[in-house]
């Protein structure tokens, strides 16, 4: 389930943001306002849920 706060990568192989990832700020009308930061950039982008997947923040790599 897509919530305000939740991680997301965009799935969409034709889109210009393809497999980036960012926080969701609002969701409404079955699409979702996605925030970039990168650096010294923040954009925010909408898109459909169905372009978009959400991340498990707790399946992060341990490396020891």
């Amino acid at each position: 389930m897509i919530l305000p706060g939740t991680t997301v990568r965009v799935t969409n192989p034709y889109d210009t943001y393809y497999c980036f990832e960012g926080l969701v700020q609002r969701v409404s009308d079955g699409k979702a306002a996605i925030l970039f930061e990168g650096g010294n950039w923040d954009k925010l982008v909408t898109f459909q849920l169905s372009e978009l997947e959400a991340l498990d923040p707790t399946a992060a790599k341990k490396k020891k």
